[in-house]
């Protein structure tokens, strides 16, 4: 196993931990979630860099990369609605759009094409993290809850924009898939 696939797994592996400390709603175990959640995401970027840097791009990465990051944002997506931090519809919206993509990405595969990340989904993964780091923020600094919305409508719209990018680019697997028969 690759030094980079190692990464994405340890990722995997900090998912439980950051869910039972931000499930406990304290101040403290915010700061240790907030944390776990931070960390994590900076592994995103380090298994990244290894894989293309050391070529260790493997077809498992592929595969468990992305999830591994999913996986973490709906979690804490998940635990915001739990806590009242944000709105089910804009977590549904988030979430629609992740299952819509990666199905897309699944018949892609199914016809031998690999679909490569945009910058637009790069910058939605960005404002995830930041969103949700700062959802975590309102609670520890007490800030005002405006900043929650503010972060979950931002993460939204920027979702919704991604998918809809995507789907754009990469509509001639749509439109093929729904005309052709098997």
């Amino acid at each position: 196993m690759t030094t980079a696939n190692k990464i994405t797994l340890i990722r995997v592996g900090m998912i439980p931990f950051f869910i039972y400390f931000a499930y406990q709603g304290t101040q403290t175990c915010d700061i240790i979630a907030l944390c776990i959640f931070l960390l994590a995401s900076m592994t995103d970027a380090l298994d990244g860099y290894i894989a293309r840097h050391y070529n260790q791009i493997t077809d498992f990465g592929k595969f468990v990369d992305p999830l591994a990051d999913k996986l973490l944002v709906c979690a804490a997506l998940l635990l915001f609605i739990q806590r009242g931090e944000m709105n089910s519809v804009m977590v549904f919206i988030i979430l629609a759009r992740e299952f819509i993509i990666t199905s897309l990405r699944i018949v892609a595969i199914g016809k031998g094409r690999v679909l490569a990340a945009a910058w637009s989904g790069k910058v939605k993964t960005t404002l995830q993290i930041v969103g949700t780091a700062a959802i975590f923020l309102t609670d520890i600094l007490g800030w005002p809850g405006m900043v929650q919305t503010v972060s979950g409508w931002a993460m939204t719209l920027i979702t919704l924009y991604s998918g809809f990018d995507y789907m754009k680019r990469n509509w001639d697997i749509v439109a093929d898939g729904a005309t052709s028969k098997k």
